[in-house]
């Protein structure tokens, strides 16, 4: 299977790339509101970025899938999954993939007017900040997030996961995991120790070589689910494009030593917000059962 891009995608890539590169050099609102919250001795409040949600509407970000006779752009997984990338690449905090979903049953989802939240297995994202709330989410209890720009809540009752949810969530994992590995390796060609690039010891070879082979092996599986859009091929490229995200994240965070745990780096941001998205649908364990239930039908 070739996974050479089209020009259309190419283009398509570009743009969102473009969108969402102009906010964050001008000082991403939800990183200020971090580093804000940080130098007051608190969590920040989580917040959706408005005008960077109404540029992606505009871009088509959200109506992306739905047909052009409904006001969409009428593409497919393929498209979505490479925007998505895009979106974990740059960090961009919100509840994309429920707003990408809703486009189409929830007014101003697809345009980018309205936030929308939706229980994603046990957990839900970003309920106080949506403007409007999926059913299924009845009863949420907010908890404390291990990333300070994600608030989530715990539902009682477990709802169902769609495979292009997983799907989605799998390709913002693979953008931070390509996001991560890119920062260790411009890192360890800039930071000298003992007279020469941290780049140049064995040690820290190792970790970014291990890195970009972890994203490339990641990315083959999230676009080939995306391909064939069958639910054990978005399983596998699930699990893959986890262990991509938060390995990667941890290994950067080692590379760059004590100062990736600061709030002037966006490392330790990463790692908090892959390790969120792996809980998402209720972590792995379905994704592996689905897994494993397809190999040992295989096998007999």
């Amino acid at each position: 299977m070739r996974f050479q891009l089209t020009d259309e995608q190419q283009a398509l890539r570009a743009a969102v790339r473009d969108v969402v590169g102009r906010f964050l050099s001008a000082g991403p609102s939800w990183l200020v509101a971090a580093r804000g919250g940080a130098d007051k001795g608190h969590s920040p409040a989580p917040l959706v970025d408005r005008g960077l949600w109404s540029a992606l509407g505009e871009l088509g970000v959200f109506s992306l899938r739905l047909p052009e006779a409904e006001g969409g752009a009428g593409l497919g997984l393929p498209e979505a999954v490479l925007v998505f990338e895009e979106l974990g690449w740059a960090l961009v905090p919100g509840p994309l993939v429920a707003t990408h979903l809703a486009a189409g049953v929830v007014p101003g989802a697809a345009t980018g007017e309205a936030v929308v939240a939706a229980a994603d297995g046990s957990l839900v994202e970003w309920l106080d900040e949506a403007d409007v709330v999926m059913p299924g989410a009845e009863g949420a209890v907010a908890m404390r997030s291990v990333d300070p720009l994600t608030p989530v809540h715990r539902v009682p009752a477990p709802a169902r996961v769609e495979p292009v949810a997983v799907l989605l969530t799998a390709a913002e994992q693979l953008g931070t995991a390509g996001r991560v590995c890119g920062l260790a390796v411009q890192h360890a060609r800039t930071r000298e120790q003992f007279g020469q690039p941290i780049g140049a010891f064995q040690a820290v070879k190792h970790l970014c070589a291990q890195s970009l082979v972890r994203v490339e092996v990641a990315r083959a599986a999230v676009y080939a689910a995306a391909v064939t859009g069958d639910a054990v091929d978005i399983a596998a490229a699930r699990l893959l494009a986890d262990e991509a995200a938060v390995r990667g994240a941890r290994d950067c965070l080692q590379v760059h030593g004590g100062m990736g745990f600061t709030w002037e780096s966006e490392v330790h941001l990463h790692l908090k917000r892959a390790w969120v998205r792996a809980r998402r649908g209720g972590g792995g364990t379905e994704s592996e059962e689905l897994l494993a239930a397809d190999l040992a039908g295989r096998a007999s």
